[in-house]
């Protein structure tokens, strides 16, 4: 079965909410590095419409313009996207399709699909939510920035959870951020009454 993953950009604070006003001064080639592979290790990527909307109008230009970025661009426009929405969408990025019907049902047969590579959730932090409470997300790949935001869309919200994450690998990098990989774990058990 494949796996899915979650990378999300994150403040201190748990924020996750418009990463461009304040993720760039972070960014090294340490950082480009962890999203370049978590990228490459995916054929499949999953999105919320406004994830998918914010990258299909900004993405198919930068391939265009032929710039710095186009080679990632590329990747990006080669790359299956799958994008979840209630509402019949239309498609002017190549290679994207709707997840139709149930969710979960839709997201169980692309997790079993034929494939070695992940399906790779990038922002779209409803999904996460969803994919998480429904025990689907394999997953959760946090570069957490040492930053404060105070204010803004985070990645729990209220009265959600609990979640119980196993720490599978961290690194710091040389800007302060934290490169985080957890994965789902068992609840933890009370200790046993003597």
């Amino acid at each position: 079965m494949r796996k899915i993953t979650a990378g999300l950009f994150i403040s201190l604070d748990g924020v996750v909410a418009e990463p461009q006003t304040w993720h760039f001064p972070y960014y090294n080639d340490e950082m480009g590095a962890a999203v370049m592979g978590d990228i490459q290790s995916s054929d499949t990527f999953l999105f919320g419409r406004t994830t998918y909307d914010a990258f299909a109008e900004a993405w198919p230009e930068r391939e265009r313009a032929g710039g710095e970025d186009a080679g990632l661009a590329k990747d990006f426009g080669d790359t299956r996207k799958v994008v979840v929405s209630s509402h019949d969408l239309d498609f002017t990025w190549r290679n994207s399709e709707q997840l139709k019907g149930d969710f979960l049902d839709g997201v169980k047969a692309l997790k079993a699909e034929d494939s070695d590579r992940s399906i790779a959730v990038t922002g779209s932090v409803s999904l996460v939510r969803q994919l998480l409470a429904a025990g689907l997300l394999d997953e959760l790949r946090l570069l957490v920035h040492p930053i404060v935001l105070g204010e803004g869309l985070r990645l729990f919200a209220d009265g959600e959870g609990p979640y119980p994450l196993k720490l599978l690998t961290s690194e710091t990098f040389t800007t302060g951020v934290m490169h985080l990989l957890y994965a789902p774990a068992d609840a933890p058990q009370p200790p046993a009454a003597d």
